[in-house]
């Protein structure tokens, strides 16, 4: 694991995690806000209870959160993990009414906080396509000198 895996899997993993466990006693008023809007990118959201919609979302965020702070979860894995959920929110603030100006991409004022989502799927794409620590072989050290 190299400084730069690091430093964004610290930033992006310690904010799920937060997320996720104030999640854990959602309102079911606020779980059901939640789940109506993931529903608009994820319709089959809605044949769940919102109170376990609210629960799984907790589970969700803290087990993302939590792999990406795990330094022997591969930061690949981390970031496949990472780069599901930020898709989900991705998708969800694209395909609320409201989000987004009439372009469809640039936030309006009640959509500026989800827009910020964005940030995660580039730090996914980051930590599955990055250069990983590089393999030095044996032979190629001992040919140098």
């Amino acid at each position: 694991m190299n400084i730069a895996n690091v430093a964004l899997r610290l930033v992006a993993g310690a904010y799920i995690l937060n997320s996720g466990i104030g999640k854990l006693r959602l309102p079911a008023e606020s779980a059901e806000g939640l789940q109506s809007m993931t529903a608009n990118a994820i319709p089959q959201v809605n044949k769940v209870e919102p109170a376990l919609f609210g629960k799984a979302l907790a589970a969700g965020e803290i087990a993302v959160g939590s792999a990406l702070l795990t330094p022997f979860i591969p930061s690949r894995l981390a970031g496949l993990g990472l780069g599901a959920f930020a898709a989900g929110l991705v998708a969800t603030y694209l395909k609320t009414p409201g989000m987004t100006e009439s372009d469809g991409i640039r936030p309006t004022p009640n959509g500026v906080a989800m827009a910020k989502d964005f940030w995660l799927a580039g730090i996914a794409v980051a930590l599955v396509f990055g250069r990983g620590k590089t393999k030095t072989k044996i032979k190629e050290v001992a040919v140098k000198k």
